[in-house]
């Protein structure tokens, strides 16, 4: 019984591995480089920079003229620093979040990593099958035969609910979690990321600076 226990507990893939995967074959840089890209080609947050450069006290002080081009720029980086990061990992957060483009690729990476490491098959949590899909669509059989489908289908979807494991339920905790990690080590080294908010639409959690 120890032997199997044993077994079971080294078999599973927390996120700090597939985390590791990736930084092994390089994932993580690679990844960190294209955000890094879209943020240089971010004309509004190259715009707001440079709005408040100009607006700064620096620029706008009597005698800022005479001060040599280091003495301006270490004075405009150390009052701009701070509220330029900020955007600027706001801007980065919105790329990590984005289901269409770079936050797609990130969580589909995290989910076939995680698949490879723990011998299963992608995707972990599929879509409604096409045959879910056709029978809501079907409106040649007429009213009652809809509903009887529709209770059939419903009880069936209970069951399977009700017989999902908990390990599979653990697996979808885990993946989340691995994907929040490989966000914050994505963006950790360039930002410091917004404090952290529940809820899977507010702003993502911080990670602190190493």
């Amino acid at each position: 019984m120890e032997s199997a226990s044993t077994s079971s507990s080294t078999s599973i893939i927390t996120p700090e591995d597939v985390l590791e995967s990736l930084m092994n074959d390089g994932t993580i840089d690679a990844l960190r480089l294209k955000i890094i890209n879209q943020l240089k080609a971010n004309e509004e947050l190259k715009n707001t920079a440079i709005r408040m450069a100009e607006q700064s006290k620096v620029l706008n002080t009597p005698g800022a003229e005479k001060q040599t081009k280091r003495e301006l720029f270490d004075a405009l980086r150390q009052e701009l620093e701070a509220p330029v990061l900020e955007k600027a990992s706001r801007s980065v957060w919105e790329l990590i979040l984005d289901s269409n483009g770079l936050g797609k690729e990130i969580s589909e990476t995290v989910e076939r990593v995680y698949c490879r490491l723990s011998g299963q098959e992608p995707p972990l949590f599929p879509q409604p099958n096409a045959e879910t899909q056709s029978n809501k669509g079907n409106d040649c059989k007429g009213r009652e035969e809809k509903e009887e489908e529709s209770e059939s289908q419903k009880e069936k979807s209970s069951s399977n609910s009700k017989k999902r494991s908990h390990r599979e339920m653990s697996m979808e905790a885990g993946a989340n979690e691995v994907a929040n990690q490989t966000a914050n080590e994505v963006a950790g080294k360039s930002v410091d990321l917004p404090p952290a908010h529940e809820g899977a639409n507010k702003s993502p959690p911080s990670t602190s600076k190493t």
